[in-house]
């Protein structure tokens, strides 16, 4: 539990409130997080909580809000720092896999929004992250296209679609191995396999 600092700003709390969601979602159902847990973890009341969140809904809008912000800003800076289309996609790719493994309630989180059947603030907020980002990689393997980096016969939407199917496997092999790890690890050799797939023959 982390100790309680009574002299911290609105916005401090705010962001303290969104890192006790994320450190406890590495450790249980995040469906299973109340209110109540949370304040536990964070070693104040219930009541403290409410003083700068509305609900458990505006918690979990403001911890995705959190989680959009630094991944896309996180991909983007990485593509941005790539020689080519191609080093940018796996250095998208490295770099999301890195923010999985240290920051493992994330997925779950995401999953479970996913998987609400209630639209949601939070939910429509992880739908709109997943929309910009294989935004972002579609451009990407377009542009590989252009340049004859990448098979000029490749299906860009298709690719996309594998590119992020890739990182939601490994996030599920890790939760099934209880081991976040297995995320940062089998990385590197699941986008050689994708690489060889995407990469033109010339």
């Amino acid at each position: 539990m982390n100790e309680p600092n009574h002299y911290l700003s609105a916005d401090d709390r705010r962001a303290a409130t969104v890192g006790a969601v994320v450190e406890l979602a590495a450790e249980q159902n995040p469906a299973q997080i109340t209110t109540a847990v949370i304040a536990q973890h964070m070693g104040v009341t219930q009541g403290a909580l409410f003083r700068h969140f509305q609900n458990k809904d505006a918690i979990l809008q403001a911890t995705m809000a959190w989680v959009s912000k630094r991944l896309l800003a996180r991909v983007d800076r990485a593509a941005r720092g790539a020689a080519s289309p191609l080093a940018a996609l796996e250095a998208i790719f490295r770099t999301h896999t890195d923010f999985l493994a240290k920051y493992p309630g994330v997925p779950r989180m995401v999953f479970g929004q996913l998987q609400r059947p209630e639209k949601t603030a939070a939910k429509e907020l992880v739908q709109s992250m997943l929309a910009r980002y294989g935004a972002r990689v579609r451009t990407l393997l377009a542009d590989g296209k252009a340049s004859g980096e990448l098979d000029a016969a490749l299906d860009v939407d298709a690719a996309a679609l594998l590119f992020i199917g890739t990182i939601q496997g490994l996030v599920m092999q890790s939760l099934l191995a209880d081991d976040p790890r297995r995320i940062h690890t089998g990385a590197a050799p699941a986008f050689a396999i994708y690489r060889r797939g995407i990469a033109s023959a010339s």
